[in-house]
């Protein structure tokens, strides 16, 4: 009989340790994933042409899920990532748009320009690629609620569509910070 050596000993102890090694890293690896994605980070792909041309449909965008922890909130101008049920016998969906309405404010959408509290001075709005071809609206803005608004006011599903016009804190996941596939770059 051949008599087995030290090497062949250790080759089947030493398969295994190199197996379950992997298995920690692979496990590790999902768990830090998994936290990043649900407490740190959302990724999202913007699917229509709602907010053209700040995000283009088609871009992949991520957020900071942090960004209004610990007492922040958002503030007019920023570009969120949230759920809201936005068409009648619909279920909420997660979409992406830009914080026009404070909580406790009004917002007056007339001659094609927002107007927040009853202001003469339309909102500057720079990153509308268009001038906006809109009806008139008056919104008021209830407490803990936002308003939100598409940069692509005439191909926007949004606040002025919607059956429940109002955003909830609650409701909104991440303030987005860059967009990173196709098109990639800080958001503004």
């Amino acid at each position: 009989m051949k008599k087995q050596t030290d090497t062949d000993k250790q080759e089947p102890k030493g398969m295994k340790k190199e197996i379950l090694e992997w298995l920690q890293i692979i496990i590790v690896a999902a768990v830090i994933a998994f936290c990043l994605n649900n407490f740190v980070v959302a990724n999202s792909r913007v699917p229509s042409a709602s907010m053209e041309n700040t995000i283009m449909t088609g871009d992949r965008i991520l957020g900071s899920r942090l960004s209004y922890r610990f007492g922040n909130t958002p503030e007019r101008g920023d570009i969120v990532i949230f759920t809201h049920k936005a068409e009648p016998g619909k279920d909420k969906t997660r979409l992406v748009k830009r914080v026009i309405g404070l909580p406790g404010e009004t917002v007056d959408i007339r001659e094609d320009k927002v107007y927040i509290n009853g202001s003469d001075i339309p909102l500057q709005e720079s990153y509308l690629p268009e001038a906006m071809d809109s009806k008139d609206y008056h919104f008021e803005v209830p407490e803990d609620c936002y308003l939100m608004l598409g940069d692509n006011r005439n191909h926007s599903i949004d606040a002025r569509g919607w059956e429940d016009p109002y955003v909830t804190k609650d409701e909104i996941k991440a303030k987005v910070l860059f967009r990173y596939f196709p098109n990639m770059g800080k958001i503004q």
